[in-house]
């Protein structure tokens, strides 16, 4: 149930950045709410997930996956582009990523 809440905590960490980038440094007023709410939601549901599982890989796994959502969100409707860096980058974070689930002892499974 943990990565459950875990996932809903990084779908709304990821809409509520959406919804920033769409608020236009909170202008608009429907954006701005749901940029609030979705944080809020990115949090609720983020400190439900640490009642099971170390607040360090849980913090990797919502920032790293977050990073990879909200770009390729930004590369579909922003139309923002990234560099070969940049790409190179979101590869290591999603190593980074596996590494954790893969190898460490502090995951709970």
């Amino acid at each position: 149930m943990h990565y459950l809440y875990l996932l809903v905590a990084i779908i709304f960490e990821t809409v509520g950045t959406s919804f920033l980038q769409a608020s236009h440094q909170f202008t608009r007023l429907f954006p701005s709410i749901g940029a609030v709410i979705g944080f809020a939601g990115a949090l609720y549901f983020m400190g439900l997930t640490l009642k099971y599982m170390l607040v360090g890989v849980v913090y990797a796994i919502w920032s790293g996956l977050g990073i990879i959502l909200i770009a390729t969100i930004g590369f579909v409707w922003f139309k923002q582009t990234v560099d070969l860096p940049a790409i190179i980058g979101f590869a290591f974070i999603i190593a980074g990523i596996v590494i954790i689930q893969l190898f460490s002892d502090t995951v709970v499974r």
